[in-house]
């Protein structure tokens, strides 16, 4: 057992951000995904299910809590706040469209991490005068696993995050092994894979293959 202690301020301390997407899972459950990518070091995973009902996602999400805090990895629940504060998650991340950020600090207290989704510099300002813990960046290319994304932002975006905004954050959206060392290069330390890991044929080679990827 780990003896991590995971934190708002460090909570984004890692390299890749994975997230769960059983539709995309190629038939495996959640379950097994995320015991893969842990057994490969990944450090954070984010339960993402907009289409599974409330009580399997709570049975799934007490074990994959289990499981990521034997493991020393962060735990994030994406939207579902009530889901996050059963199973004593470690963040909660949220969208523009979402509850307001002071209003989710004062559900889950001073301990829980909250991320939020920004697309713009106004997005990304307001952010830090709100308080969160991090952002999401993005999506940086075209993306289709979410049904409401937005268009690309592309590169500057990211370019104005980097040298303006002092938060961590993660870069998300369309990101692949092919792709992601131009993400790397212009100053982002932790990336978010979705389709490219949860529906790899061989999840913990993949996630080796993009981290020699990240470091080219």
């Amino acid at each position: 057992m780990s003896t991590r202690e995971i934190t708002r301020e460090n909570i984004l301390d890692t390299d890749i951000y994975c997230l769960t997407a059983q539709k995309f899972s190629n038939g495996r459950s959640n379950l097994e995904v995320v015991r893969e990518m842990l057994d490969s070091d990944i450090k954070l995973i984010q339960y993402r299910e907009k289409e599974i009902k409330s009580g399997l996602k709570y049975d799934e999400c007490v074990e994959i809590r289990r499981m990521t805090r034997d493991a020393g990895a962060a735990f994030i629940i994406n939207d579902d706040i009530d889901l996050a504060m059963m199973v004593g998650a470690d963040g909660i991340h949220i969208g523009q469209e979402d509850f307001p950020v002071e209003a989710v600090r004062k559900l889950v207290g001073e301990k829980m991490a909250i991320g939020l989704s920004t697309h713009s510099p106004e997005q990304a300002q307001d952010a830090v005068k709100r308080g969160v813990d991090y952002i999401g960046v993005g999506p940086i290319f075209r993306t289709f696993t979410k049904d409401d994304v937005c268009d690309p932002v592309g590169f500057d975006y990211l370019d104005y995050v980097v040298k303006n905004i002092d938060l961590p954050f993660v870069a998300i959206g369309g990101i692949k092994e092919h792709n992601i060392s131009d993400v790397t290069a212009r100053g982002a330390k932790c990336v978010a894979l979705v389709t490219e890991i949860v529906g790899a044929e061989n999840i913990g080679a993949t996630i080796s293959d993009i981290r020699s990827a990240m470091n080219k």
